[in-house]
């Protein structure tokens, strides 16, 4: 993505008309139904066709309780018009959260529990920049959470955990929404690099693997802080979900 591309978005963005959430009543209790409420596809039905979701409501509600009524940071990757983001904001009322897309001029919902930033995953020097202006701004030291829902490219989602894991307070949990794709569709396996779910067993065995986005010290880092990883399926074919506790 080309600098003139990702400024035309930004600027769209900034002066696009958008929906503010924050005095929203309604008698909403689930993340499912939040999720369906502002069109998100991690719903088990969402949008009006009632077009079926990929049904991630359960696994996220199971995964995250512990984080209910806490102040918390939350990072999500690929946040699209919002809808994930907004339902979180309701859902955990007293997060922070902050999301990166490349392509922002679609967000539609305003909050001042969200923070919308437009780059590329892909342009590293950016991120840690980007995060580290947000800490900077917000004095933090890290996210609680961190969503991968991004492209779901290979490339992508390797340079996420790569580059995003040291950001993960203790305690904190990453997830990599449909991790599967490289899997099944071959335009998402854009890089000969290890595939999700193999990571994700090699991580589990504590076994070294070939990358050329995560070397041995990072794989290192992964055998030692992380506690737990739990994979789900979804609704869908593609609906592979995994949730990845780092220690305390």
């Amino acid at each position: 993505m080309n600098f003139f591309s990702l400024f035309k978005r930004n600027l769209i963005f900034k002066f696009k008309r958008k929906i503010n959430i924050d005095n929203e009543i309604f008698d909403l209790n689930t993340l499912d139904e939040l999720f369906h409420h502002y069109g998100s596809d991690k719903a088990n039905v969402f949008n009006l066709d009632k077009s079926k979701g990929h049904g991630y409501s359960k696994f996220y509600t199971n995964e995250l309780s512990n984080f209910k009524n806490k102040e918390i940071n939350i990072l999500e990757l690929g946040s699209f018009a919002g809808a994930s983001a907004a339902a979180f904001s309701k859902y955990f009322p007293k997060s922070k959260i902050f999301c990166f897309d490349i392509n922002i001029s679609n967000f539609k919902y305003a909050s001042k529990q969200i923070s919308v930033y437009g780059l590329d995953i892909a342009n590293i020097k950016k991120v840690h920049s980007t995060i580290s202006k947000i800490f900077d701004q917000e004095k933090i030291q890290g996210f609680d959470i961190i969503i991968d829902d991004g492209s779901h490219l290979l490339s992508d989602m390797l340079i996420g955990l790569s580059v995003l894991f040291d950001y993960l307070n203790s305690n904190g949990i990453y997830v990599i929404e449909d991790f599967r794709f490289p899997n099944y569709f071959t335009r998402n396996k854009n890089v000969n690099d290890i595939l999700i779910d193999t990571l994700i067993t090699k991580i589990k065995e504590k076994s070294y693997f070939k990358s050329n986005y995560i070397d041995e010290k990072k794989q290192n880092k992964l055998f030692d802080y992380v506690s737990s990883l739990s994979v789900y399926k979804g609704n869908l074919k593609e609906s592979d979900i995994c949730f990845i506790k780092k220690k305390h």
